[in-house]
């Protein structure tokens, strides 16, 4: 396997104006793409502040169909720019239902596929409290083929779970994407901040080592309400190697390449998906 992909992480800082974090979404999706990335991925639910802090009806207003008036522009800046695009979105469907979705727009501008978060927090400090505005997803795990390679698309809290990232990987997906918001309540100690930040990463690069992939995690910045989110998205290769890293207070585009004759050497001598034991 001969195959070099170049992927790109987009680290925002978020407003409450849905068109100003577009906005700012394109500018820098278009910033990175100039610098050779060819998969851009975006934070988890780009287009808000992290409005799950609080129970509120009013945010209900923030959900939109897919398609819509978003994926549309999405799909015209793919198009132009010849890149995929992974982004979360809060979906409304036709029967009402509210769903936290990865939408994967393929480099010809098409909708590649997409995929309803699965794994949903009910946090009872409300830091994190998604299951009242999300269903489970209800489309299952995808590894979806681009024009770049086969791609996981995957968010936030499902990074705590490895049947996720197995699920995806054995599908056939060679870069797992999480679109994440993740943070500190700041009333939190400081050594049990930093014992979950580290935690976080961890568990992110062993799905990397167990399952002979990329791992993308692209995280917001700034304070929002009771978090601050601590940002330092990353890219790990298949032996969990951090290739990158951002800082974790300032916004940052990263472009990562990704080779995949690590992955092809990895997949020859610690040949784990093969050799897994699947009825146990």
């Amino acid at each position: 396997m001969n195959k070099k992909v170049a992927v790109g992480l987009i680290q925002m800082k978020h407003s409450a104006d849905p068109r100003e974090n577009l906005a700012k979404a394109i500018k820098n999706i278009r910033a990175t793409a100039k610098r050779g990335a060819q998969i851009i991925c975006l934070s988890e639910l780009f287009l808000s502040e992290y409005f799950c802090q609080s129970k509120d009806k009013k945010f209900f207003a923030l959900a939109e169909s897919i398609p819509g008036t978003t994926t549309k522009i999405l799909s015209a800046l793919a198009f132009e720019l010849g890149v995929v695009l992974v982004a979360s979105l809060y979906e409304k469907t036709s029967q009402n239902k509210y769903f936290n979705t990865s939408v994967v727009f393929d480099a010809d501008g098409s909708i590649a596929g997409k995929y309803r978060k699965m794994h949903i927090p009910d946090d009872p400090t409300n830091h994190y409290g998604e299951a009242y505005y999300f269903s489970g997803g209800d489309l299952g795990f995808k590894a979806v083929a681009t024009k770049y390679g086969k791609i996981g698309p995957l968010i936030c809290y499902d990074q705590w779970f490895p049947e996720s990232a197995r699920a995806v990987a054995a599908k056939g997906a060679e870069i797992l994407f999480y679109s994440t918001a993740i943070g500190w309540p700041t009333k939190d100690r400081a050594e049990l901040n930093q014992a979950e930040h580290d935690a976080w990463q961890v568990i992110q690069r062993s799905h990397a080592i167990a399952n002979n992939v990329y791992v993308v995690a692209v995280n917001r910045t700034g304070q929002e309400g009771n978090l601050k989110f601590w940002g330092t998205s990353f890219v790990a290769d298949p032996y969990g190697r951090v290739i990158k890293k951002a800082s974790a207070n300032t916004e940052t585009n990263l472009v990562v390449e990704c080779d995949f004759a690590v992955k092809a050497e990895k997949d020859r001598d610690w040949p784990f998906l093969s050799q897994r034991l699947t009825k146990i």
